[in-house]
């Protein structure tokens, strides 16, 4: 059934590669999701939040409810691959997979829908929405009952410094918990010439930067993972004249709870404490965005063991952590949930191009595989999950 599925999957890739759209405005996508599902039969489909869409395979006995979750949002960047079926839409791509994923997943529900008479339980389709743009779109998945009475959760992303055929699953630790913050450095305008009657934002902020560097290196456990970067300053627009404040961006990624707490704190405690010794006032914004990606070890290791039994035991990997973050993160918190990376890159096609890249390809052989592991695994993990009894607020179209 997968191979058959092959060509429907990669032409409902190029379609959805060709007409992106960004994050929460993705209401031609949304309407493709859907009636696509409607065509395979028997799949309940609901809107559980914007333009969100959940897909509803009941089978023919009753047994646990296994979720499989994709997004579909693109991002604000110009494509630059020259793909026959390049986006159509100037400035939105498709840089990071999320029309892979979102093609897998069709492919899947379209497998499991003509099984659903072998099927005992329930697997729910989770399309997700803004994943790109905090706040992300699952928590008003969650929040419409998307995840009510799931008793397992799990996902892919298509990972291009990954080569195609292997497929990466962690026990633990898979992604990092990713935050953002701002620090705005209020002084004392003046002239160049007379900087002793100015309080200069520029020399503040670029010792709140450089002391930055050392919270990592010198306050955190060696053995503990985490980046704080800089990676916004501004500040003047005339070179004759010192401004009256220069605004400082940048980002944290950690997975340990006890570590972002301190970085959130230290970071305000380093600005304002510089700022406080040169006479300056500083205004300091934390937000946290998404929390670490941290898989269910029995269920990881259900979705390793299908992995190896489906492709070269040689391409089933544990891989290491990685720091950039992601949305899945919330689904993790409703139930048992396992993340897997699967290759996408292809170095003798040329497919090296990083994620948010304007050149950003995958090998869409992968697409296939990605199609195979979830089909294989929710059947897998329907037959050893027992089910919730938790009551379930989804509702029926």
């Amino acid at each position: 059934m997968v191979d058959d599925m092959r060509a429907s999957v990669v032409e409902w890739r190029r379609h959805l590669h060709a007409n992106p759209e960004l994050s929460f405005e993705e209401v031609e996508t949304s309407a493709f999701i859907a009636s696509k599902l409607s065509a395979f039969g028997g799949i309940e489909i609901s809107h559980p939040s914007g333009t969100s869409v959940v897909g509803r395979l009941r089978g023919a006995r009753p047994g646990p409810t296994i979720a499989i979750r994709a997004d579909f949002d693109a991002l604000p960047i110009r494509e630059e691959t020259g793909l026959p079926y390049a986006s159509r839409r100037d400035g939105v791509m498709h840089a990071c997979g999320h029309d892979g994923h979102t093609a897998i997943l069709l492919g899947t529900a379209s497998v499991l829908s003509r099984l659903r008479e072998e099927i005992a339980g329930e697997v729910r389709f989770l399309f997700e929405n803004g994943e790109e743009t905090p706040p992300g779109g699952a928590a008003g998945m969650i929040a419409g009952g998307a995840m009510d009475g799931v008793d397992r959760v799990i996902g892919l992303h298509l990972w291009s410094p990954y080569e195609i055929g292997t497929v990466q699953v962690n026990s633990r630790r898979v992604m990092a918990a990713c935050d953002v913050f701002r620090i705005k450095v209020v002084g004392k305008g003046g002239h160049i010439g007379a900087p002793h009657a100015a309080i200069d934002p520029i020399a503040i902020g670029a010792q709140i930067v450089a002391n930055l560097q050392h919270l990592v290196s010198r306050e955190i456990d060696p053995l503990e993972a985490a980046v704080v970067g800089v990676t916004e300053f501004h500040a003047g627009r005339s070179v004759g004249v010192i401004p009256a404040s220069a605004s400082i961006g940048g980002g944290t990624n950690t997975f340990d709870a006890g570590v972002r707490d301190r970085i959130e704190r230290r970071i305000g405690e380093i600005a304002a404490g510089i700022c406080a010794a040169h006479g300056a006032t500083c205004i300091y914004e934390y937000r946290r965005i998404y929390d670490a990606v941290v898989n269910d070890a029995p269920t990881a290791g259900i979705v390793r063991d299908v992995a190896t039994g489906l492709f070269d035991p040689r391409g089933v990997g544990e891989m290491p952590p990685i720091m950039p973050g992601e949305d899945f993160s919330a689904f993790g918190h409703e139930a048992p949930s396992c993340f897997v990376l699967l290759g996408a890159g292809n170095a003798e096609k040329g497919i090296t191009a990083a994620h948010h890249d304007a050149a950003f390809q995958i090998d869409e052989d992968a697409l296939a595989m990605g199609v195979r592991l979830f089909t294989h695994a929710a059947l897998k993990l329907l037959a050893e999950t027992p089910p919730s009894t938790a009551p379930s607020r989804m509702p029926r179209n």
